[in-house]
């Protein structure tokens, strides 16, 4: 009978006594610029979101007529997953207004363990990125075109996460054109 009593006492807190036992988590350079000139080029970007989450991207293509395509790389661990809290990819002036929302191309996930050309096309920025169970990590790749000139500096802002009833910021991923390369670049 003690044993029925108690435990109707401790299930009303055991939400609270779980999330107390959640993990720390502090974003680190949520805005990638570190100066307003944003002069140096970077190879890549990887930004790290609690649960093993993260999300990555590598300079854009430049297209003609000054447009750009972008690629995000999202890692969602086995047994995660990450709620988009909008479905918009926008570009940005730096710090600034919205300039354009970057359009859909592909948006595709596969396990780490899949070969890369089994892969599921997804025609539309889904709710939610879910782990599936066959591999360690699950890969969503998105893939985005802005075909209206952009200018000499903006930013990206992919949609911020819910992650285990928590929401969190995503990173702002920084662009700027570099003439010496004659394409846009991700900037420091």
């Amino acid at each position: 009978m003690r044993l029925r009593y108690s435990a109707f006492l401790v299930l009303p807190l055991l939400p609270l006594l779980l999330s107390a036992c959640g993990e720390s988590y502090t974003p680190v350079d949520v805005y990638m610029a570190a100066t307003p000139e944003c002069a140096s080029w970077q190879d890549g970007s990887r930004y790290e979101l609690p649960r093993g989450i993260s999300v990555s991207t590598t300079p854009p293509v430049t297209l003609p007529g000054g447009g750009a395509e972008f690629t995000f790389v999202y890692l969602v661990p086995r047994g995660e997953r990450a709620l988009f809290l909008s479905r918009d990819f926008n570009v940005t002036a730096p710090k600034g207004p919205v300039l354009a929302k970057a359009q859909l191309v592909t948006f595709y996930q596969r396990t780490t363990n899949s070969p890369a050309e089994i892969v599921e096309a997804i025609p539309k920025v889904p709710d939610m990125l879910i782990a599936g169970a066959t591999g360690e990590e699950t890969i969503w790749r998105v893939r985005l075109r802005v075909t209206e000139k952009l200018p000499a500096r903006f930013d990206v802002m992919p949609p911020a996460f819910e992650i285990g009833l928590n929401k969190y910021p995503m990173r702002t991923f920084t662009y700027r054109y570099f003439d010496d390369r004659k394409a846009y670049g991700l900037c420091k």
